[in-house]
Order: structure tokens, then sequence, then C-alpha cells
């Protein structure tokens, strides 16, 4: 999976997941790449800093946020706890649940849980609309 940063013609930023830089090629000429803000399909990527991958137990590095970027980030925790508030946690049993609600086997219904990046992977080559939740620092301990 690969993580785009995209904005659309009204500078709304959001990110993209995607299987790979051809695979958002493909749905953005196809048109099935819009602006969850204002829907827009005329969607560009930003330009965004490599993923790094760092272990867990390594040091981290404080952030200073200006009261933009605060504010942001409060807004992002309360849409976070809405979702988790209003889904079901499936846990281990995402990707066979997801895949039920989209073959209508089960009633729809939002869901949480876990998901290997294969599952993931899987789940969005067969049209199933998933999107990552962040974690944020205080909900891992």
């Amino acid at each position: 999976m690969i993580r785009f940063s995209l904005h659309c013609e009204k500078e709304h930023e959001f990110e993209g997941w995607f299987s790979s830089g051809a695979d958002y090629d493909s749905q953005s000429e196809r048109g099935l790449v819009s602006c969850p803000v204002c829907g827009s399909g005329k969607v560009s990527k930003a330009l965004m800093a490599p993923a790094v991958a760092v272990p867990r137990d390594a040091p981290t590095r404080p952030l200073a946020m200006d009261p933009e970027k605060r504010e942001m980030m409060r807004k992002l925790r309360e849409m976070v706890q809405a979702v988790k508030q209003n889904s079901e946690d499936v846990g281990d049993r995402f990707a066979d649940e997801a895949r039920k609600i989209h073959h209508g086997e089960t009633e729809a219904r939002g869901i949480i849980g876990k998901a290997s990046s294969e599952d993931a992977k899987s789940l969005i080559e067969e049209g199933i609309d998933i999107a990552p939740l962040p974690e944020f620092p205080d909900d891992l301990s």
C-alpha cells in the first residue's frame, strides 16, 4: 500500500491509499478519485515527505504545533473518536466482515478492526471502500 497526500482544485487536503502509483494513476484517469470534502474530481498529488519506518521503541521527536495545527489535531481526534463510538469493532475479522457487508450477506453497518496490508490491498482491489483510522500516541498505551 502507498499513501498519497492529495488536494482538490479548491485546495482541500486529504490522503488516499493505493496499491501502487500506477493504481492511483488508473483510478484518477477513470474519475474514481474525488475530494471527500466537496466531491470534486479534479484531484492532484501534493508534495509529501517519504515515510520512514521507525521501531516503536525508538526515541520520539516532539513536534511543536502552532495553534492552527493544534486545533486541526483536536478535530481529527474528535472525528476518530466519533467513528469508533459509532462503529462495531470486529477485530481481526475485519476483512471477512467487510466482504459480507459489501456482498449483502449481512446488514450494512460501520465497522472497524484490524487487517493485514495484504487483506487491505485485496479489499481495495475488490472495490470495497476502506480507509485507515489513525492511532494517536495516547491511544497506544
